[in-house]
């Protein structure tokens, strides 16, 4: 094709932007981070993204702490989700600060690739150049996590750090208002397994799967752990490339 533009051959990209997690049963995490790639064609880079991230309650949560905890009004309330969730290991003070898990940062290096280009036509009168990129790599993701117990749980309570490894991947949509500037949005995966509740889940049985009053690595569940990221990138040099 004659005189087409080339966003991404042969330059280093920044962007800059926002993710925010999807389906959380009990803390949304909201992440800025930056995302750093070089293009060594117009279909092929290499890169790595990250960021740092912020937590708020989903309402499930605070429903279990105004109703199990505070208000202390599961003894008629039996029947209820709430109290039903937490008839074992329940905190005695604060959820958000004892007991449930955390997305604290991630950082993953990815390879990326645009099978698609072309131009968006808005109104049929602006027009401007897109394109889909796919990506995959493996990331490195900072949880905080309720801490082990094996004795005593229904009264040992606070979180602790650690490090989980998980395969992530997803796709883009990228728009190029002008030579050098850009903005897209993009859907990643982070599945891995973690304790988001903080409860004494599984590790009795032969299959593991009943409590065994230990909060512990067996406690952990799977998680398709989800997020969608807006972003605003800048390319260097600023000088666009074009075919022949």
């Amino acid at each position: 094709m004659r005189k087409l533009r080339l966003h991404r051959d042969g330059r280093f990209e920044v962007a800059p932007g926002a993710s925010f997690t999807l389906l959380d049963e009990y803390r949304r995490t909201i992440m800025p981070g930056m995302r750093l790639t070089y293009h060594l064609t117009d279909w092929f880079g290499i890169g790595a993204w990250g960021g740092y991230g912020f937590q708020y309650n989903t309402g499930l949560t605070d429903e279990l702490q105004r109703v199990a905890i505070d208000a202390r009004d599961c003894s008629n309330r039996s029947f209820t989700k709430e109290c039903q969730l937490t008839r074992v290991n329940l905190t005695r003070g604060q959820l958000t600060e004892d007991q449930l898990a955390q997305i604290q940062w991630v950082a993953a290096p990815q390879l990326t690739f645009v099978p698609f280009r072309g131009k968006l036509a808005l109104f049929a009168e602006l027009f401007v150049d897109t394109d889909v990129n796919f990506f995959a790599g493996f990331a490195a993701i900072g949880v905080k996590e309720r801490k082990v117990c094996t004795t005593n749980c229904a009264n040992t309570f606070g979180l602790e750090s650690r490090v989980a490894f998980a395969p992530t991947f997803g796709l883009g949509l990228n728009f190029y208002p002008s030579d050098f500037l850009g903005f897209g949005a993009e859907w990643r995966a982070l599945p891995f397994a973690w304790n988001t509740s903080g409860f004494d889940n599984h590790g009795l049985g032969t299959d593991e799967a009943f409590p065994d009053n230990k909060v512990d690595d067996k406690d952990r569940e799977f998680h398709f752990t989800s997020m969608v990221t807006v972003s605003l990138s800048v390319q260097f040099p600023t000088a666009i490339k074009t075919t022949e």
